[in-house]
Protein backbone atom coordinates (compact mmCIF):
# COMPACT_ATOMS: atom_id res chain seq x y z
CA UNK A 1 0.00 0.00 0.00
CA UNK A 2 1.26 3.56 -0.83
CA UNK A 3 2.37 5.55 1.86
CA UNK A 4 -0.17 7.87 3.40
CA UNK A 5 1.02 12.03 4.29
CA UNK A 6 0.48 12.58 8.02
CA UNK A 7 -2.30 13.99 9.41
CA UNK A 8 -3.80 14.97 12.85
CA UNK A 9 -4.10 12.80 15.12
CA UNK A 10 -7.85 11.45 16.40
CA UNK A 11 -7.61 8.76 18.83
CA UNK A 12 -4.72 8.11 21.30
CA UNK A 13 -5.02 5.85 24.07
CA UNK A 14 -2.17 5.20 26.93
CA UNK A 15 -1.33 2.21 29.09
CA UNK A 16 -4.89 1.01 29.16
CA UNK A 17 -6.18 -1.52 31.25
CA UNK A 18 -9.78 -3.70 31.00
CA UNK A 19 -10.50 -6.34 33.31
CA UNK A 20 -12.74 -9.01 33.46
CA UNK A 21 -15.08 -10.73 35.94
CA UNK A 22 -13.96 -14.69 36.86
CA UNK A 23 -14.71 -16.55 39.77
CA UNK A 24 -15.81 -13.88 41.74
CA UNK A 25 -13.16 -11.56 41.01
CA UNK A 26 -12.06 -9.07 38.65
CA UNK A 27 -9.13 -10.07 36.86
CA UNK A 28 -6.86 -7.83 34.61
CA UNK A 29 -6.91 -8.93 30.64
CA UNK A 30 -5.84 -6.31 28.79
CA UNK A 31 -2.53 -5.06 30.37
CA UNK A 32 -1.53 -1.24 29.56
CA UNK A 33 -2.02 -1.22 25.96
CA UNK A 34 -1.35 2.08 24.00
CA UNK A 35 -2.18 3.17 20.69
CA UNK A 36 -2.50 6.13 18.43
CA UNK A 37 -4.54 6.41 15.34
CA UNK A 38 -4.87 9.62 12.94
CA UNK A 39 -7.31 10.91 10.17
CA UNK A 40 -7.11 8.90 7.69
CA UNK A 41 -4.88 5.69 8.90
CA UNK A 42 -5.58 2.19 9.18
CA UNK A 43 -3.93 0.11 12.30
CA UNK A 44 -4.91 -3.39 12.62
CA UNK A 45 -4.90 -5.86 15.38
CA UNK A 46 -3.86 -9.23 15.25
CA UNK A 47 -2.96 -12.09 17.26
CA UNK A 48 -4.56 -15.63 18.22
CA UNK A 49 -7.80 -16.04 20.36
CA UNK A 50 -7.29 -14.10 23.68
CA UNK A 51 -5.13 -11.62 22.60
CA UNK A 52 -7.40 -8.87 23.31
CA UNK A 53 -8.27 -7.68 20.16
CA UNK A 54 -11.76 -6.90 20.37
CA UNK A 55 -11.82 -5.59 23.82
CA UNK A 56 -8.89 -3.35 22.71
CA UNK A 57 -11.47 -2.50 19.31
CA UNK A 58 -14.81 -1.86 21.62
CA UNK A 59 -12.30 -0.11 24.09
CA UNK A 60 -11.60 2.79 21.15
CA UNK A 61 -15.16 3.66 21.49
CA UNK A 62 -14.84 4.11 25.35
CA UNK A 63 -17.14 0.80 25.62
CA UNK A 64 -16.71 -2.73 27.54
CA UNK A 65 -18.68 -5.73 26.89
CA UNK A 66 -20.24 -7.34 29.51
CA UNK A 67 -18.73 -8.81 32.24
CA UNK A 68 -15.66 -6.44 31.70
CA UNK A 69 -15.02 -3.02 32.89
CA UNK A 70 -12.11 0.15 31.61
CA UNK A 71 -10.26 -0.05 34.85
CA UNK A 72 -7.03 2.28 33.92
CA UNK A 73 -5.56 4.04 31.43
CA UNK A 74 -6.78 7.40 29.19
CA UNK A 75 -8.90 6.70 25.72
CA UNK A 76 -8.65 10.14 23.99
CA UNK A 77 -10.96 10.69 20.83
CA UNK A 78 -10.02 14.00 18.98
CA UNK A 79 -9.57 15.47 22.47
CA UNK A 80 -12.55 13.80 24.16
CA UNK A 81 -11.77 11.57 27.20
CA UNK A 82 -14.03 8.85 26.69
CA UNK A 83 -13.27 7.01 29.94
CA UNK A 84 -14.67 10.09 32.06
CA UNK A 85 -17.47 11.14 29.72
CA UNK A 86 -21.45 11.14 30.41
CA UNK A 87 -22.92 7.97 29.08
CA UNK A 88 -25.53 10.90 27.08
CA UNK A 89 -22.02 12.25 25.66
CA UNK A 90 -21.33 8.49 24.82
CA UNK A 91 -24.48 7.68 23.47
CA UNK A 92 -23.95 10.60 21.07
CA UNK A 93 -20.32 10.05 19.88
CA UNK A 94 -21.31 6.38 18.68
CA UNK A 95 -22.95 6.05 15.72
CA UNK A 96 -22.18 9.32 14.52
CA UNK A 97 -18.17 9.51 15.05
CA UNK A 98 -17.42 6.28 15.85
CA UNK A 99 -18.86 3.48 13.86
CA UNK A 100 -18.44 -0.40 14.27
CA UNK A 101 -18.79 -3.16 11.76
CA UNK A 102 -18.93 -6.36 13.09
CA UNK A 103 -17.68 -10.20 12.14
CA UNK A 104 -21.58 -11.39 11.56
CA UNK A 105 -23.52 -9.68 9.26
CA UNK A 106 -26.95 -11.84 9.67
CA UNK A 107 -26.46 -11.73 13.36
CA UNK A 108 -26.45 -8.13 13.32
CA UNK A 109 -29.08 -6.93 11.28
CA UNK A 110 -32.59 -6.61 12.09
CA UNK A 111 -34.48 -9.61 9.86
CA UNK A 112 -38.12 -8.04 10.45
CA UNK A 113 -36.52 -4.45 8.80
CA UNK A 114 -34.84 -3.95 4.98
CA UNK A 115 -31.58 -2.84 4.87
CA UNK A 116 -32.26 0.69 4.19
CA UNK A 117 -34.35 1.28 7.20
CA UNK A 118 -31.96 -0.15 9.06
CA UNK A 119 -29.32 2.29 7.73
CA UNK A 120 -31.22 5.66 7.51
CA UNK A 121 -32.26 5.08 11.66
CA UNK A 122 -28.92 6.93 13.03
CA UNK A 123 -28.83 9.73 10.43
CA UNK A 124 -32.50 10.43 11.47
CA UNK A 125 -31.85 9.89 15.13
CA UNK A 126 -29.11 12.52 14.76
CA UNK A 127 -30.75 14.47 12.74
CA UNK A 128 -28.18 14.98 9.95
CA UNK A 129 -30.40 14.10 7.32
CA UNK A 130 -34.13 14.22 6.33
CA UNK A 131 -35.33 10.70 5.35
CA UNK A 132 -35.27 11.54 1.88
CA UNK A 133 -31.69 12.42 2.06
CA UNK A 134 -30.83 9.84 4.20
CA UNK A 135 -32.00 7.13 1.73
CA UNK A 136 -30.68 9.00 -1.32
CA UNK A 137 -27.62 8.83 0.43
CA UNK A 138 -27.60 5.43 1.50
CA UNK A 139 -27.92 4.47 -2.59
CA UNK A 140 -25.04 6.37 -3.23
CA UNK A 141 -23.24 4.24 -0.50
CA UNK A 142 -24.39 1.19 -1.78
CA UNK A 143 -22.72 2.28 -5.66
CA UNK A 144 -19.11 3.20 -4.18
CA UNK A 145 -19.78 -0.40 -2.45
CA UNK A 146 -20.46 -1.78 -5.67
CA UNK A 147 -23.69 -3.21 -4.44
CA UNK A 148 -25.79 -4.45 -7.30
CA UNK A 149 -29.00 -2.42 -8.02
CA UNK A 150 -28.02 0.27 -5.34
CA UNK A 151 -31.02 1.65 -6.32
CA UNK A 152 -33.57 -1.04 -5.31
CA UNK A 153 -31.57 -3.02 -3.16
CA UNK A 154 -31.94 -1.40 -0.01
CA UNK A 155 -35.76 -2.52 -0.17
CA UNK A 156 -34.99 -6.12 0.65
CA UNK A 157 -34.77 -7.59 3.58
CA UNK A 158 -31.31 -9.02 4.88
CA UNK A 159 -31.93 -12.94 3.79
CA UNK A 160 -32.87 -11.17 0.38
CA UNK A 161 -29.00 -10.67 -0.16
CA UNK A 162 -26.11 -12.84 0.15
CA UNK A 163 -23.32 -12.75 2.70
CA UNK A 164 -20.69 -10.73 1.00
CA UNK A 165 -23.80 -7.81 -0.14
CA UNK A 166 -25.04 -8.16 3.66
CA UNK A 167 -21.07 -7.09 4.80
CA UNK A 168 -21.20 -4.11 2.53
CA UNK A 169 -24.61 -3.39 3.47
CA UNK A 170 -23.30 -2.64 7.04
CA UNK A 171 -20.19 -1.05 6.17
CA UNK A 172 -22.24 1.53 4.29
CA UNK A 173 -24.59 2.01 7.14
CA UNK A 174 -21.42 2.65 10.00
CA UNK A 175 -20.74 5.37 7.10
CA UNK A 176 -24.08 6.27 7.12
CA UNK A 177 -23.03 9.88 9.47
CA UNK A 178 -19.67 9.89 8.01
CA UNK A 179 -17.66 8.79 11.48
CA UNK A 180 -14.13 9.52 11.86
CA UNK A 181 -13.54 6.14 13.00
CA UNK A 182 -14.41 2.49 12.35
CA UNK A 183 -14.17 -0.36 14.07
CA UNK A 184 -13.76 -3.38 11.41
CA UNK A 185 -13.74 -6.47 13.87
CA UNK A 186 -13.24 -9.71 11.76
CA UNK A 187 -15.69 -8.43 8.57
CA UNK A 188 -14.15 -11.27 5.95
CA UNK A 189 -13.99 -13.93 8.12
CA UNK A 190 -16.70 -15.90 7.34
CA UNK A 191 -16.98 -14.82 3.54
CA UNK A 192 -15.55 -17.21 0.37
CA UNK A 193 -12.28 -16.03 -0.78
CA UNK A 194 -14.16 -14.27 -4.14
CA UNK A 195 -16.87 -12.87 -2.17
CA UNK A 196 -14.07 -11.45 0.43
CA UNK A 197 -12.22 -9.33 -2.15
CA UNK A 198 -15.17 -7.94 -2.96
CA UNK A 199 -15.76 -6.58 0.65
CA UNK A 200 -11.84 -5.51 0.79
CA UNK A 201 -12.09 -3.46 -1.99
CA UNK A 202 -15.38 -1.88 -0.70
CA UNK A 203 -13.87 -1.55 2.76
CA UNK A 204 -10.13 0.38 1.34
CA UNK A 205 -12.43 2.69 -1.05
CA UNK A 206 -14.51 3.92 1.79
CA UNK A 207 -12.29 4.33 4.01
CA UNK A 208 -9.50 6.11 1.36
CA UNK A 209 -12.76 8.37 -0.33
CA UNK A 210 -13.92 9.82 3.31
CA UNK A 211 -10.54 10.23 5.23
CA UNK A 212 -11.71 7.54 7.37
CA UNK A 213 -9.33 6.22 10.26
CA UNK A 214 -10.25 2.63 11.19
CA UNK A 215 -9.07 0.01 13.17
CA UNK A 216 -9.24 -3.15 11.44
CA UNK A 217 -9.07 -6.25 13.77
CA UNK A 218 -8.38 -9.56 12.10
CA UNK A 219 -5.92 -13.03 12.43
CA UNK A 220 -5.49 -13.58 8.71
CA UNK A 221 -2.22 -12.39 8.33
CA UNK A 222 -2.40 -11.83 4.45
CA UNK A 223 -5.79 -9.84 4.71
CA UNK A 224 -4.67 -7.24 7.29
CA UNK A 225 -1.50 -7.06 5.08
CA UNK A 226 -3.95 -5.47 2.49
CA UNK A 227 -5.74 -3.37 4.78
CA UNK A 228 -3.25 -1.78 7.53
CA UNK A 229 -0.91 1.09 7.34
CA UNK A 230 0.18 -0.17 10.59
CA UNK A 231 -0.02 -3.37 12.39
CA UNK A 232 0.19 -4.09 16.26
CA UNK A 233 0.49 -7.70 17.42
CA UNK A 234 -1.46 -8.92 20.07
CA UNK A 235 -0.97 -12.01 22.71
CA UNK A 236 -2.49 -12.45 26.20
CA UNK A 237 -3.99 -8.75 26.38
CA UNK A 238 0.31 -7.30 26.37
CA UNK A 239 1.76 -5.71 23.17
CA UNK A 240 4.28 -8.06 21.36
CA UNK A 241 5.41 -4.93 18.80
CA UNK A 242 3.84 -2.69 16.39
CA UNK A 243 5.59 -1.02 13.31
CA UNK A 244 4.58 -0.19 9.71
CA UNK A 245 3.08 -3.59 7.80
CA UNK A 246 5.89 -3.54 5.05
CA UNK A 247 8.48 -3.62 8.55
CA UNK A 248 6.33 -6.29 9.87
CA UNK A 249 6.25 -8.33 6.80
CA UNK A 250 9.46 -7.95 6.31
CA UNK A 251 11.39 -7.75 9.40
CA UNK A 252 9.23 -8.91 12.47
CA UNK A 253 11.32 -8.66 15.54
CA UNK A 254 9.81 -11.15 18.19
CA UNK A 255 9.92 -15.03 17.98
CA UNK A 256 5.74 -14.88 18.64
CA UNK A 257 5.28 -12.41 15.84
CA UNK A 258 7.59 -14.99 13.33
CA UNK A 259 5.33 -17.90 14.32
CA UNK A 260 2.45 -16.28 13.47
CA UNK A 261 3.69 -15.50 9.62
CA UNK A 262 4.61 -18.91 10.15
CA UNK A 263 1.70 -20.92 10.68
CA UNK A 264 -0.11 -23.52 8.35
CA UNK A 265 3.16 -25.36 8.12
CA UNK A 266 1.29 -28.41 8.41
CA UNK A 267 0.80 -30.87 5.34
CA UNK A 268 -0.87 -33.95 5.88
CA UNK A 269 0.54 -36.37 3.73
CA UNK A 270 -1.68 -36.59 0.79
CA UNK A 271 -3.78 -40.48 0.11
CA UNK A 272 -4.60 -42.01 -3.17
CA UNK A 273 -7.94 -43.50 -4.09
CA UNK A 274 -8.01 -47.37 -3.35
CA UNK A 275 -8.14 -49.15 -6.14
CA UNK A 276 -9.87 -52.18 -7.78
CA UNK A 277 -13.65 -53.08 -6.15
CA UNK A 278 -13.00 -50.89 -3.17
CA UNK A 279 -16.74 -49.29 -2.08
CA UNK A 280 -17.10 -45.91 -1.12
CA UNK A 281 -17.80 -44.73 2.59
CA UNK A 282 -19.98 -42.32 0.70
CA UNK A 283 -21.04 -41.98 -2.38
CA UNK A 284 -23.05 -39.15 -3.96
CA UNK A 285 -24.69 -40.26 -7.35
CA UNK A 286 -26.51 -37.68 -9.95
CA UNK A 287 -28.16 -35.80 -7.22
CA UNK A 288 -30.72 -32.93 -7.83
CA UNK A 289 -32.19 -30.78 -5.53
CA UNK A 290 -34.72 -27.78 -5.26
CA UNK A 291 -35.86 -25.61 -2.35
CA UNK A 292 -39.52 -25.28 -3.37
CA UNK A 293 -39.22 -24.15 -6.90
CA UNK A 294 -35.67 -22.97 -7.42
CA UNK A 295 -33.09 -25.44 -8.45
CA UNK A 296 -30.12 -25.82 -5.93
CA UNK A 297 -27.95 -28.79 -7.31
CA UNK A 298 -27.45 -30.56 -10.49
CA UNK A 299 -26.16 -34.27 -11.07
CA UNK A 300 -23.69 -33.60 -8.45
CA UNK A 301 -21.58 -36.91 -7.99
CA UNK A 302 -18.46 -37.60 -5.60
CA UNK A 303 -17.16 -40.63 -3.63
CA UNK A 304 -15.46 -40.69 -0.26
CA UNK A 305 -13.43 -43.35 0.93
CA UNK A 306 -12.30 -45.02 3.99
CA UNK A 307 -9.60 -42.72 5.52
CA UNK A 308 -9.34 -39.72 3.04
CA UNK A 309 -10.61 -36.30 3.21
CA UNK A 310 -12.65 -34.95 0.29
CA UNK A 311 -12.62 -30.56 0.36
CA UNK A 312 -16.20 -29.69 -1.42
CA UNK A 313 -15.07 -26.01 -1.98
CA UNK A 314 -16.79 -23.05 -4.17
CA UNK A 315 -18.45 -19.81 -3.30
CA UNK A 316 -21.78 -18.99 -0.93
CA UNK A 317 -24.17 -20.40 -2.82
CA UNK A 318 -22.33 -23.19 -4.61
CA UNK A 319 -24.44 -26.12 -3.11
CA UNK A 320 -21.79 -27.50 -0.64
CA UNK A 321 -24.06 -27.22 2.38
CA UNK A 322 -27.31 -28.53 0.29
CA UNK A 323 -25.34 -31.07 -1.01
CA UNK A 324 -24.15 -32.51 3.01
CA UNK A 325 -28.00 -31.72 3.95
CA UNK A 326 -28.90 -34.45 1.17
CA UNK A 327 -26.16 -36.94 2.46
CA UNK A 328 -27.58 -36.43 5.93
CA UNK A 329 -31.37 -36.82 5.11
CA UNK A 330 -31.98 -33.11 6.32
CA UNK A 331 -33.30 -31.98 2.21
CA UNK A 332 -34.65 -35.19 0.27
CA UNK A 333 -33.26 -34.86 -3.13
CA UNK A 334 -35.32 -34.77 -6.43
CA UNK A 335 -33.24 -36.91 -8.35
CA UNK A 336 -30.24 -39.52 -7.72
CA UNK A 337 -29.23 -41.15 -4.87
CA UNK A 338 -26.90 -41.43 -2.21
CA UNK A 339 -25.26 -44.97 -1.19
CA UNK A 340 -23.55 -45.76 2.29
CA UNK A 341 -20.95 -48.42 1.59
CA UNK A 342 -22.71 -49.88 -1.41
CA UNK A 343 -26.09 -49.38 0.21
CA UNK A 344 -28.72 -46.92 -1.02
CA UNK A 345 -29.78 -44.46 2.08
CA UNK A 346 -33.29 -43.64 2.23
CA UNK A 347 -33.43 -39.71 0.68
CA UNK A 348 -35.27 -38.69 4.65
CA UNK A 349 -33.14 -38.64 7.81
CA UNK A 350 -36.67 -39.64 9.60
CA UNK A 351 -37.02 -43.21 7.52
CA UNK A 352 -33.53 -44.16 8.39
CA UNK A 353 -32.20 -46.44 10.93
CA UNK A 354 -30.58 -45.76 14.24
CA UNK A 355 -27.25 -47.49 12.96
CA UNK A 356 -27.59 -45.34 9.41
CA UNK A 357 -28.18 -42.15 11.26
CA UNK A 358 -24.89 -43.52 13.71
CA UNK A 359 -22.63 -44.08 10.75
CA UNK A 360 -22.63 -39.97 9.56
CA UNK A 361 -22.25 -37.33 11.97
CA UNK A 362 -21.34 -33.41 11.42
CA UNK A 363 -18.31 -31.33 13.17
CA UNK A 364 -20.58 -27.38 12.65
CA UNK A 365 -18.46 -23.99 11.43
CA UNK A 366 -19.90 -21.64 14.48
CA UNK A 367 -19.03 -23.77 17.43
CA UNK A 368 -20.84 -21.17 19.76
CA UNK A 369 -24.25 -21.52 18.28
CA UNK A 370 -24.09 -25.31 17.94
CA UNK A 371 -23.08 -25.93 21.93
CA UNK A 372 -25.99 -25.24 24.50
CA UNK A 373 -24.75 -22.75 26.46
CA UNK A 374 -26.44 -24.21 29.53
CA UNK A 375 -25.45 -27.19 29.43
CA UNK A 376 -22.10 -28.74 30.71
CA UNK A 377 -19.59 -30.76 28.58
CA UNK A 378 -19.96 -34.10 29.93
CA UNK A 379 -23.65 -33.69 29.21
CA UNK A 380 -23.43 -32.67 25.74
CA UNK A 381 -20.77 -35.49 24.68
CA UNK A 382 -22.09 -38.21 26.64
CA UNK A 383 -25.73 -37.56 24.96
CA UNK A 384 -25.00 -39.44 21.76
CA UNK A 385 -22.80 -42.05 23.74
CA UNK A 386 -25.64 -42.97 25.66
CA UNK A 387 -28.16 -42.78 22.84
CA UNK A 388 -26.22 -44.43 20.00
CA UNK A 389 -24.47 -46.33 22.62
CA UNK A 390 -26.78 -47.34 24.79
CA UNK A 391 -23.78 -46.11 27.62
CA UNK A 392 -25.09 -44.86 31.19
CA UNK A 393 -23.60 -45.25 34.47
CA UNK A 394 -19.97 -45.36 35.28
CA UNK A 395 -19.49 -46.89 31.24
CA UNK A 396 -20.61 -43.38 30.19
CA UNK A 397 -18.34 -41.88 32.19
CA UNK A 398 -15.01 -43.69 30.80
CA UNK A 399 -16.23 -43.15 27.76
CA UNK A 400 -17.07 -39.28 27.94
CA UNK A 401 -13.20 -39.06 29.73
CA UNK A 402 -12.02 -41.11 27.04
CA UNK A 403 -12.86 -38.67 24.00
CA UNK A 404 -11.58 -35.36 26.06
CA UNK A 405 -8.37 -37.07 26.36
CA UNK A 406 -9.11 -37.99 22.46
CA UNK A 407 -9.53 -34.74 22.12
CA UNK A 408 -6.33 -33.16 23.96
CA UNK A 409 -8.51 -31.97 26.85
CA UNK A 410 -7.92 -32.90 30.67
CA UNK A 411 -10.84 -34.89 31.58
CA UNK A 412 -10.59 -33.61 35.16
CA UNK A 413 -10.36 -30.27 34.11
CA UNK A 414 -13.27 -29.77 31.28
CA UNK A 415 -15.39 -32.62 32.19
CA UNK A 416 -18.07 -30.27 34.62
CA UNK A 417 -17.33 -26.83 32.76
CA UNK A 418 -19.83 -24.94 30.46
CA UNK A 419 -19.41 -23.97 26.94
CA UNK A 420 -18.97 -19.91 27.92
CA UNK A 421 -16.06 -20.86 30.15
CA UNK A 422 -14.18 -22.47 26.89
CA UNK A 423 -12.41 -21.23 24.05
CA UNK A 424 -13.57 -20.97 20.32
CA UNK A 425 -10.41 -23.70 19.65
CA UNK A 426 -11.51 -25.29 22.88
CA UNK A 427 -15.37 -25.59 21.64
CA UNK A 428 -14.92 -26.83 18.69
CA UNK A 429 -12.69 -29.47 20.29
CA UNK A 430 -15.89 -30.53 22.17
CA UNK A 431 -17.85 -30.23 18.84
CA UNK A 432 -15.56 -32.87 17.22
CA UNK A 433 -15.60 -35.12 20.40
CA UNK A 434 -19.29 -34.88 20.24
CA UNK A 435 -19.38 -36.31 16.92
CA UNK A 436 -17.00 -39.11 17.61
CA UNK A 437 -19.42 -39.96 20.52
CA UNK A 438 -21.57 -41.76 17.84
CA UNK A 439 -18.51 -44.13 16.68
CA UNK A 440 -19.33 -42.88 13.08
CA UNK A 441 -17.25 -44.18 9.87
CA UNK A 442 -18.06 -40.50 8.11
CA UNK A 443 -18.05 -36.85 9.55
CA UNK A 444 -18.92 -33.70 7.91
CA UNK A 445 -16.08 -31.00 8.08
CA UNK A 446 -18.49 -27.70 7.98
CA UNK A 447 -16.29 -24.59 7.83
CA UNK A 448 -14.84 -25.77 11.06
CA UNK A 449 -11.26 -23.60 11.42
CA UNK A 450 -13.22 -20.28 9.28
CA UNK A 451 -14.44 -18.58 12.76
CA UNK A 452 -10.64 -19.57 14.68
CA UNK A 453 -7.05 -17.85 14.60
CA UNK A 454 -4.72 -19.50 12.30
CA UNK A 455 -2.58 -20.59 15.54
CA UNK A 456 -6.03 -22.96 17.01
CA UNK A 457 -7.18 -23.67 13.60
CA UNK A 458 -3.94 -25.64 12.55
CA UNK A 459 -4.48 -27.68 16.07
CA UNK A 460 -7.63 -27.77 14.77
CA UNK A 461 -6.50 -29.66 11.26
CA UNK A 462 -3.49 -31.43 13.29
CA UNK A 463 -6.71 -32.97 15.62
CA UNK A 464 -8.82 -33.99 13.17
CA UNK A 465 -5.50 -35.68 11.17
CA UNK A 466 -4.66 -37.48 14.21
CA UNK A 467 -8.18 -38.70 14.66
CA UNK A 468 -8.90 -39.92 10.86
CA UNK A 469 -5.76 -42.00 10.91
CA UNK A 470 -6.63 -43.35 14.19
CA UNK A 471 -10.25 -44.74 13.03
CA UNK A 472 -9.94 -44.67 9.65
CA UNK A 473 -12.80 -41.93 9.27
CA UNK A 474 -14.00 -40.32 6.14
CA UNK A 475 -14.28 -36.92 6.02
CA UNK A 476 -16.43 -34.50 3.42
CA UNK A 477 -14.50 -30.96 4.29
CA UNK A 478 -16.48 -28.23 2.95
CA UNK A 479 -14.57 -24.80 3.28
CA UNK A 480 -13.76 -21.63 1.35
CA UNK A 481 -10.01 -21.85 2.64
CA UNK A 482 -7.62 -23.10 0.19
CA UNK A 483 -5.16 -23.10 2.54
CA UNK A 484 -6.82 -25.61 4.01
CA UNK A 485 -7.74 -27.25 1.58
CA UNK A 486 -3.73 -27.85 0.86
CA UNK A 487 -3.37 -29.00 4.04
CA UNK A 488 -5.92 -31.45 4.63
CA UNK A 489 -7.53 -33.19 1.72
CA UNK A 490 -6.77 -36.07 -0.53
CA UNK A 491 -9.53 -34.85 -3.14
CA UNK A 492 -11.24 -31.71 -4.36
CA UNK A 493 -14.76 -31.08 -5.68
CA UNK A 494 -15.23 -28.11 -7.12
CA UNK A 495 -19.21 -26.45 -7.20
CA UNK A 496 -20.71 -23.47 -8.35
CA UNK A 497 -23.88 -22.58 -8.51
CA UNK A 498 -25.43 -26.07 -7.57
CA UNK A 499 -22.96 -27.98 -10.42
CA UNK A 500 -19.47 -30.18 -9.94
CA UNK A 501 -17.38 -28.55 -12.44
CA UNK A 502 -13.99 -29.80 -11.81
CA UNK A 503 -13.07 -32.57 -8.98
CA UNK A 504 -9.53 -34.60 -8.80
CA UNK A 505 -7.26 -35.44 -6.58
CA UNK A 506 -5.41 -32.60 -4.67
CA UNK A 507 -2.49 -32.20 -6.85
CA UNK A 508 -3.79 -32.59 -10.19
CA UNK A 509 -6.68 -29.72 -9.00
CA UNK A 510 -3.68 -27.19 -8.15
CA UNK A 511 -1.97 -28.49 -11.09
CA UNK A 512 -3.01 -25.58 -14.17
CA UNK A 513 -4.57 -25.78 -16.43
CA UNK A 514 -7.28 -25.10 -14.00
CA UNK A 515 -10.86 -24.74 -14.89
CA UNK A 516 -11.44 -20.81 -15.42
CA UNK A 517 -13.76 -20.79 -12.21
CA UNK A 518 -11.13 -22.54 -10.25
CA UNK A 519 -8.52 -20.53 -11.53
CA UNK A 520 -10.54 -17.68 -10.34
CA UNK A 521 -10.78 -19.09 -6.59
CA UNK A 522 -6.98 -19.78 -6.53
CA UNK A 523 -6.12 -16.18 -7.48
CA UNK A 524 -8.59 -14.78 -4.81
CA UNK A 525 -6.73 -16.33 -2.24
CA UNK A 526 -4.73 -13.09 -0.64
CA UNK A 527 -0.68 -13.09 -0.19
CA UNK A 528 1.52 -11.76 2.13
CA UNK A 529 2.14 -8.56 0.10
CA UNK A 530 0.81 -5.37 0.74
CA UNK A 531 0.46 -4.66 -2.97
CA UNK A 532 -1.32 -8.05 -3.59
CA UNK A 533 -4.94 -6.56 -3.37
CA UNK A 534 -3.87 -3.70 -5.44
CA UNK A 535 -2.45 -6.08 -8.73
CA UNK A 536 -5.67 -8.40 -8.41
CA UNK A 537 -8.03 -5.14 -8.56
CA UNK A 538 -5.92 -3.80 -11.59
CA UNK A 539 -5.67 -6.82 -13.22
CA UNK A 540 -9.73 -7.50 -13.40
CA UNK A 541 -10.58 -3.91 -13.72
CA UNK A 542 -11.50 -2.02 -10.25
CA UNK A 543 -14.40 -1.06 -12.09
CA UNK A 544 -15.55 -4.60 -12.33
CA UNK A 545 -14.85 -6.13 -9.03
CA UNK A 546 -18.30 -7.91 -9.05
CA UNK A 547 -18.39 -8.95 -12.26
CA UNK A 548 -14.69 -10.76 -11.87
CA UNK A 549 -16.38 -12.88 -9.16
CA UNK A 550 -18.95 -14.04 -11.83
CA UNK A 551 -16.62 -15.24 -14.09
Amino acid sequence: MADKPKKSLLLDVKDLRIEGYSDEKWVEIVHGISLSLNRGEVLGLIGESGAGKSTIGLAAMGYARDGCRISGGSIEFDGMELTTSSEMEMRVLRGSRIAYVAQSAAASFNPAHTLIEQHVEAPLHYRMRKRTEAQEDAMELYHRLRLPNPQEIGFRYPHQVSGGQLQRAMTAMAMACRPDLIIFDEPTTALDVTTQIEVLAAIRDIVDQFDTAAIYITHDLAVVAQMADKIKVLLKGDEVEESSTEEMLDNPKEDYTRSLWAVRSFKRTQKSRPGGDAVPVVSVQDIDASYGTAKVLEDVSFDIHAGMTVAVVGESGSGKSTTARCITGLLAPTKGKVLFNGEELPTSYRDRTKDQLRQAQMIYQMADTALNPKVKIHEIIGRPAKFYGGLSGAALKARVDELLDLIELEPSQYYNRYPPELSGGQKQRIGIARALAANPSFIICDEVTSALDQLVAEGILKLLDKLQREFDLAYMFITHDLATVRAIADEVVVMRRGKVIEQGSKVEMFKPPHHPYTDLLLSSVPEMDPNWLTTVLEERGVDNIGDAAKV
